[in-house]
């Protein structure tokens, strides 16, 4: 039996519906997962499949997506069901019609009210999760500098070590964190994962962001990211400003934020990135 009449089943089981008479539509799922648009005359659904060893993946993407839209600030495509199934781990989203056009003013408008609105007590998230295809450790932890030093840089220099990357810096730079990080943030719900690739829109331009790695951290994490591989139009930092603005320093700690997934780019792909990270090691310890 394949997997997509048991994957029906499971959805008829879990909501009553059912949609097994469909057409499966392969699209792009980035780099990690076999990603379809399932089509019925009754609705719509978007798939993602991988390795059994996924699941966890999944349900931490649908814990996260949950989260997120309970805060009602910005749209998020709803979770269905997540599991296994003959021998793949699986995700049903609620299928929304994309596209890279609308109102980047809004999107930063709607980030900032996620940001302002969606606080907790303390740092880091009730699970691990993943950031790519690496994982993401989040424990608890009342100090930002540490959790970030810890759970964040210090992690991925970890992993870079087993790759083979040598930063003779780390340490230095990581003994820095604290005096880098002395802003006190307020435990804030984040994406962290936002970059161009995980934000768009819907029909009438309303934005969407989706694939998140969230956790509680600086809300400044996901603004920095936005700046990474190409950036976001200039309406959306307006439209951030405008709404919540960033405190003082933001520009020295927006390098730090973004050297953790310049050092996750070089555990999952090698090459450059090694040589950025080094660059903005180098200009963190200056």
């Amino acid at each position: 039996m394949s997997r997509w009449p048991q994957l029906w089943d499971r959805l008829e089981a879990a909501t009553g519906q059912r949609l097994h008479d469909g057409k499966a539509l392969a699209v792009g799922g980035g780099s990690i997962n076999d990603a379809y648009v399932w089509q019925h005359p009754q609705q719509t659904l978007f798939v993602k499949f991988n390795r059994p060893e996924r699941e966890a993946m999944f349900a931490a993407e649908a814990l996260a997506l949950e989260a997120i839209a309970s805060v009602q600030a910005i749209r998020v495509p709803k979770p269905i069901l997540w599991g296994t199934i003959a021998g793949a781990s699986f995700l049903v989203l609620e299928y929304l019609p994309l596209t890279s056009y609308g109102d980047w003013r809004q999107m930063g408008v709607h980030l900032a009210q996620l940001h302002r609105q969606g606080t907790g007590d303390r740092y880091g998230w009730v699970q691990d999760n993943t950031i790519g295809a690496t994982p993401q450790i989040n424990p608890w932890s009342d100090h930002w500098p540490d959790f970030f030093a810890e759970a964040r840089l210090g992690y991925q220099f970890k992993l870079a070590r087993r790759r083979g990357g040598v930063f003779p810096q780390a340490d230095a730079l990581l003994a820095r964190v604290s005096d880098l990080l002395n802003h006190h943030p307020t435990p804030t719900l984040v994406h962290g994962d936002l970059w161009s690739g995980n934000a768009a829109f819907i029909r009438g331009g309303e934005p969407v962001i989706f694939d998140p790695a969230s956790y509680y951290g600086d809300r400044e994490v996901d603004v920095a990211m936005t700046e990474l591989f190409g950036g976001f139009p200039k309406a959306f930092y307006e439209g951030y400003a405008d709404t919540y603005p960033l405190a003082p320093g933001y520009e020295q700690r927006k390098t730090l934020y973004n050297l953790y997934h310049i050092l996750n780019h070089f555990n999952l792909f090698g090459g450059s990135y090694e040589a950025q990270a080094q660059r903005m090691i180098q200009q963190l310890l200056r």
